[in-house]
């Protein structure tokens, strides 16, 4: 399976967290643990809190901005593309959350990215059954990653 990511900043920083390796590393890791097998094509956009924020209003209806949105593709039947669809991710809340939660911010960032992509492929986590199944494909993609589980302060 091949991952193509293209990426579009829409940030006024330069910053080297947008490796394209490393997102499409994540994004492959994301995909095969969760048991997708295609050739698969995202779009990762990286934009401010308010473009977030106005995004997750329209689409969520929640008043205020948010780490990261999936947007999948809902490709017309008898039609056969690679696209898997669009993860919107405001670094600036990535950032925030990573110092707040003790991370760095690769390891916070390869996290959304594997969620966004579970998300992409039809996982889920508003019920707690759909939890149950999403939050063990995260952990295991992220430690696959080299990085700790994610939601090992979490208590349930």
């Amino acid at each position: 399976m091949e991952v193509y990511i293209d990426l579009q900043n829409n940030c006024e920083n330069d910053e080297e967290y947008l490796s394209l390796e490393k997102l499409t590393l994540w994004a492959k890791t994301a995909l095969t643990v969760g048991g997708h097998t295609k050739d698969s094509e995202i779009t990762v956009r990286m934009v401010a809190p308010d473009e977030i924020h106005e995004l997750n209003n329209t689409y969520r209806h929640i008043d205020r901005p948010t780490n990261i949105l999936s947007f999948p593709f809902d490709c017309p039947e008898g039609i056969d593309l690679p696209l898997l669809g669009d993860l919107v991710v405001c670094f600036e809340i990535l950032k925030k959350e990573a110092q707040e939660q003790h991370k760095t911010l690769e390891e916070h960032f390869a996290h959304l990215i594997v969620h966004g992509c579970l998300h992409l492929i039809g996982y889920d986590h508003i019920e707690q059954e759909d939890a149950k199944v999403m939050e063990p494909l995260e952990i295991k993609a992220v430690e696959e990653l080299g990085f700790d589980n994610p939601y090992k302060d979490d208590e349930y």
